[in-house]
């Protein structure tokens, strides 16, 4: 990835320069646990993923007439609403309110791009992200929020997000580590969840079983994510659609 397709890597007088003004692409991750055999930046490492891998499709676009890519990516998310993994230890967290103050003031302070595109790692934020959105949008400003969209999937550290990781970054993964953690969770464990947290219903802080994991399984989950995040963004920032 080209150093001068990261913002912070820019100056102003470049961006300035250029024949139109950039969609941003912010990574929204996390640093909380993900159970004994996955990193505390798992979401982290998926989003900035998901985005090093929209722009390079971008670029790779055959049907692109102009030199200058349309997006920049801007400065990744890595703490944020955590809450729910509370008593894990490494687990961080700035909580509800302030992620959602904080995506409020980075759009508004970027008034200068066409737009801002939020990609997500973390289903914690959901709150956060579209409460957010909402009020920018309500403003006049163009922000929209992917999130990963995958069948029958578990909900952390699992199948799904082992797979991935074993695909993206497999030094990190402690495969000898993995052990099944809550799986079926009926109704009074779900809200349990919601009121108490991931440690009220899995000890060892899992929500599926990562046993079943794979990179090949992680590379067709990453490419179908990929896919549909490009395509996303083609239908939001397209010059039409913009101008609706």
């Amino acid at each position: 990835m080209s150093p001068f397709l990261r913002l912070g890597d820019l100056t102003s007088g470049e961006l300035a320069q250029r024949s139109e003004p950039p969609v941003i692409v912010i990574p929204i991750g996390s640093t909380e646990q993900h159970g004994p055999h996955l990193p505390l930046s798992t979401d982290t490492v998926i989003a900035d993923s998901l985005v090093d891998a929209l722009v390079a499709d971008l670029l790779a676009d055959p049907q692109r007439s102009h030199p200058q890519p349309p997006c920049v990516i801007g400065p990744t998310l890595q703490v944020t609403a955590s809450g729910e993994h509370a008593g894990f230890p490494g687990t961080l967290s700035i909580g509800t309110a302030v992620t959602q103050q904080v995506l409020i003031e980075l759009a508004r302070s970027a008034d200068w791009a066409r737009g801002l595109l939020l990609v997500n790692g973390h289903g914690g934020n959901h709150h956060s992200v579209t409460a957010a959105v909402a009020l920018l949008t309500s403003e006049g400003r163009t922000v929209k929020s992917w999130w990963p969209r995958i069948p029958g999937g578990d909900l952390h550290a699992g199948h799904v997000e082992t797979s991935l990781m074993l695909h993206l970054c497999p030094e990190l993964v402690r495969i000898d580590r993995a052990e099944a953690g809550a799986v079926d969770l009926g109704p009074d464990d779900l809200e349990q969840l919601r009121s108490h947290g991931v440690h009220a219903v899995s000890v060892n802080g899992v929500l599926g079983d990562p046993l079943t994991a794979t990179a090949t399984a992680g590379a067709e989950i990453f490419n179908n994510l990929r896919a549909d995040l490009l395509a996303a963004f083609q239908d939001w920032f397209a010059d039409d659609a913009l101008s609706m």
